[in-house]
């Protein structure tokens, strides 16, 4: 059965719009869909990390943030990242507001200047990210938004779930057929919904020793392939 259903998979593939057009709506239809997913070590690193200043005047946060910036980049570098792998995510300077409260009104005075500077760090070596996060938070880093993790190619491991996906939706046609006493004559449609690699790690900050670096675990990346199917039916 699943060898006749591939091939009409295959049939219906090649004359997509013939077939759709020769379909009634009437014909009886069974519709399912199956996921499939898949992990892969990742390959890589992304720590977001930058310096908060704070400053009477906007001049002052600015120069006060970058002379710290130039410490974060300069660790970076020690630390052994790139400088195609730094890449500047944020910068922005901003008024800090007190507000004066007094009966039906609140009135908002401008009481200094907060400048935001964050770069992003590529870490190649997944098991060096406590030991970059640890130079960069020693060089002056007091805002740290968090790591992530990818890998560069997972379209193979993508495609494995795919397969995965589809010879399990194929099962479960002719489960259904066996089930309901009925024959597949087919699959009038196909399509898919799929994830790439989703961040699946612990970063635990904790108190350590000053030889210790900060423990982050990378976990695994996982994939997902999402595929339905309209079977048609002969009853």
């Amino acid at each position: 059965m699943i060898r006749a259903l591939i091939t009409s998979t295959a049939l219906v593939a090649s004359l997509a719009a013939p077939s759709f057009a020769q379909a009634g709506e009437s014909e009886p239809t069974l519709s399912l869909s199956e996921s499939a997913t898949v992990q892969i070590a990742p390959e890589f690193a992304t720590v977001s990390s930058g310096v908060v200043t704070r400053a009477e005047t906007a001049r002052e946060a600015v120069r006060a943030n970058s002379a710290a910036m130039s410490q974060v980049f300069d660790a970076l570098r020690r630390a052994g990242v790139d400088n195609e792998d730094m890449q500047t995510s944020q910068l922005s300077v901003s008024p800090v507001y007190a507000d004066r409260r007094q009966p039906n009104q609140v009135e908002l005075t401008i009481i200094g200047y907060e400048t935001r500077n964050q770069v992003s760090a590529k870490v190649r070596d997944t098991s060096r990210v406590g030991q970059v996060i640890d130079a960069m938070v020693s060089a002056g880093a007091n805002n740290i938004n968090g790591v992530t993790f990818g890998a560069e190619n997972t379209d193979d491991a993508l495609d494995n779930a795919r397969r995965e996906a589809i010879a399990a939706l194929l099962a479960k046609a002719e489960l259904f057929a066996d089930a309901a006493g009925f024959e597949l004559c087919g699959i009038r449609r196909m399509g898919e919904s799929s994830y790439r690699p989703q961040p699946v790690y612990e970063a635990r900050m904790m108190s350590f020793d000053d030889s210790a670096s900060t423990p982050v675990a990378a976990g695994e990346l996982t994939l997902t392939a999402t595929v339905s199917a309209d079977f048609c039916i002969n009853q």
